[in-house]
């Protein structure tokens, strides 16, 4: 059975435009989602991850400046589509969860009135409708007393039901898409857990696509069937998950994988990628992991690696696929 594309965007640059320069942020980045899909795009931070879905969300300053040469989603062309054009159906079409619920969150209003505003203001709902679907909501993120939660503020919710009320929120209006941007930050492991297995429950029951952002390969390695590698603005590799995490091509996906705790039991060290990531207002010509990479060559400085497809899913920008590099290959851990 075929599957829907539910977004595309090709080309997508993001510039800040700043007193000490030009912050080239997201540079010329392409990539797609699935209807029913979970990707997750993954990074460290300042790669460009939350910024790219930002930008396509118009979230962004005055001074950020985005262009593409396409940017559909659900058929429709958003490409050239005005702020408000764009926000309106983001609210209605596109959900997202922010990382930092207590920032997001109103400190003034109760729980239930935000989530009531969000539902009069896109689906139009009477007051009475709205409170019944915030009960509704506030059980499918399994919130227990959903009656009483919903007369509290979010200071007196623990980080994890702030966290759920986010989620809530996002889905409120039935969305195409949800955006999880660093969902789990600042929970503990069991509660990271839950807020995974939660997005997870959703986009099976009400059929949403989840993007996952993180800079963690071990959140997304349950939960995401596809997987973008991000790094200095650039997607670097994508691929399905088992291709990522089985035979990654990129030194930067493999650096990734050696930071991440493995299996109980597996005793192998951790190894932190050395140096930092570049400077996006003088961005480097070539590859921009060269400074970092200990399989570096000569050309990595000079001129940006072209994208080397390796099957249908699988793809990566690394001049280590030239026929005549020197033969590097990841050993599950080791270079």
């Amino acid at each position: 059975m075929s599957t829907k594309r539910l977004l595309e965007i090709d080309n997508l640059t993001t510039t800040f435009h700043i007193h000490v320069g030009q912050v080239q942020a997201v540079r010329g980045i392409s990539l797609h989602v699935d209807q029913g899909e979970a990707v997750g795009i993954v990074g460290e931070s300042g790669s460009g991850k939350s910024v790219s879905m930002l930008s396509l969300m118009r979230l962004l300053p005055d001074y950020a400046r985005i262009s593409a040469d396409r940017i559909l989603f659900e058929g429709q062309d958003l490409t050239h589509a005005s702020v408000d054009q764009v926000r309106r159906l983001s609210g209605d079409r596109i959900g997202m969860v922010f990382q930092d619920p207590m920032t997001s969150l109103n400190p003034l209003m109760t729980i239930g009135r935000q989530m009531q505003e969000t539902l009069r203001v896109h689906r139009k709902m009477s007051r009475a409708d709205a409170a019944r679907r915030v009960r509704e909501l506030l059980g499918l993120v399994d919130i227990p007393d959903p009656d009483s939660r919903q007369k509290q503020y979010p200071h007196e919710l623990s980080g994890g039901m702030r966290q759920r009320v986010m989620i809530g929120m996002a889905i409120a209006s039935n969305p195409s898409l949800v955006i999880a941007d660093e969902p789990t930050t600042a929970l503990d492991v069991t509660i990271q857990a839950q807020i995974l297995a939660l997005l997870k429950g959703l986009m099976d029951k009400i059929g949403t696509s989840i993007i996952l952002i993180t800079h963690d390969l071990g959140v997304i390695a349950g939960m995401c069937s596809r997987v973008v590698v991000m790094y200095g603005g650039c997607i670097v590799e994508e691929g399905l998950s088992r291709e990522i995490f089985y035979t990654p091509r990129h030194p930067y996906t493999w650096g990734l994988l050696r930071s991440v705790p493995r299996k109980e039991g597996d005793h192998a060290p951790l190894i932190p990628i050395q140096g930092t990531p570049p400077d996006l207002i003088n961005p480097p010509p070539g590859c921009p992991f060269e400074p970092r990479c200990p399989h570096a060559m000569r050309i990595c400085r000079t001129a940006m690696p072209g994208v080397t497809r390796l099957s249908d899913t699988h793809r990566l920008r690394c001049y280590l696929m030239d026929e005549g590099a020197p033969r590097v290959a990841w050993e599950g851990g080791r270079a």
